[in-house]
């Protein structure tokens, strides 16, 4: 099913970066914003993707064509 809302630039850059494979810690240094801001943005495309982690967002994320 596609998306109910679309995710955010923010939320894009995060997602990208998980795929890649960086850890929190170094999307918050690549991003220039806090841990807690990362946290933010994965829990929010976590449920705009209708997922629990990150491996789940990054695999529904290319069924959906997003990376």
């Amino acid at each position: 099913s596609p998306l109910v809302e679309s995710l955010s630039r923010r939320e894009m850059e995060t997602l990208r970066l998980i795929a890649e494979g960086y850890s929190n810690k170094e999307i918050a240094q690549k991003l220039f914003i806090s841990l807690r801001t990362v946290k933010y943005y994965s829990t929010g495309l976590y449920n705009k993707l209708g997922v629990d982690s990150r491996m789940q967002a990054v695999i529904r994320a290319r069924e959906l064509g997003l990376i």
